[in-house]
């Protein structure tokens, strides 16, 4: 996997997150990065408000932030738009409708615009429905093929709802094979690194596999090997 990824479990831009997200503006290695809020789970909601949320929220912790208006297919595959990637060194996607988000961004311009920006080891961010997509497989209602960015994972967001127990027996019983799933609490994420992964935030990530789990907490790093 080349660049950097951070899945994030959810309840983004909110004053829990400060501490987890300054951590991300840092890892850019820049003084004042470059950064886009990407709202496109947003699109039936409301997409203006979740990026200026996120807009605000960087802004306060160093980041040289604006909005990245995707909301449809066109959007996704409007060059002129999009060039604004090929400068940024963040880009981050909101919550929302997993589904929407994977359908505007599945085979688009833009997602090869994201495929560079990790290429040139820039940091690609997803909060809940952002961070779904970004696996092999994701399950919204049903299980469905992702984008495969971070190959062989499923992210389960939201995951301090969720019962470790009933959680690996379930993805034993009904995931596809050989998946590493990653329950990521709200207000926490992990950032991908080379051969591991780190724990941010204020809660836990369980790392499920093969019927066995284990939760990290904020500091700690695990692998997917």
């Amino acid at each position: 996997m080349a660049g950097r990824i951070a899945l994030v479990g959810g309840d983004e831009f909110r004053p829990a997150c400060r501490e987890m997200d300054a951590e991300l503006v840092r890892a850019t290695g820049k003084d004042r990065p470059r950064l886009l809020v990407v709202p496109t789970a947003a699109a039936h909601e409301n997409a203006p408000l979740a990026a200026s949320h996120g807009v605000d929220h960087f802004q306060a912790l160093g980041a040289e932030a604006a909005p990245l208006m995707v909301t449809t297919s066109e959007h996704a595959n409007d060059e002129a738009l999009i060039s604004e990637v090929d400068s940024a060194d963040l880009v981050y996607f909101t919550g929302g409708n997993p589904a929407n988000l994977l359908d505007v961004l599945q085979g688009s311009l833009l997602l090869r615009k994201l495929e560079e920006l990790l290429e040139r080891d820039a940091i690609l961010a997803g909060s809940s429905a952002g961070a779904m997509v970004m696996g092999s497989w994701m399950r919204f209602r049903e299980w469905r093929e992702a984008l495969g960015i971070v190959p062989g994972v499923v992210s389960l967001p939201h995951h301090e709802r969720s019962a470790p127990e009933s959680t690996s027996e379930d993805l034993a019983a009904n995931a596809p094979a050989d998946l590493w799933a990653l329950g990521i609490d709200g207000a926490t994420g992990c950032l991908s690194g080379p051969g591991s992964w780190t724990v941010l935030g204020s809660g836990n990530v369980t790392v499920y596999r093969n019927g066995d789990w284990q939760r990290y907490v904020a500091g700690e790093s695990f692998s997917l090997d």
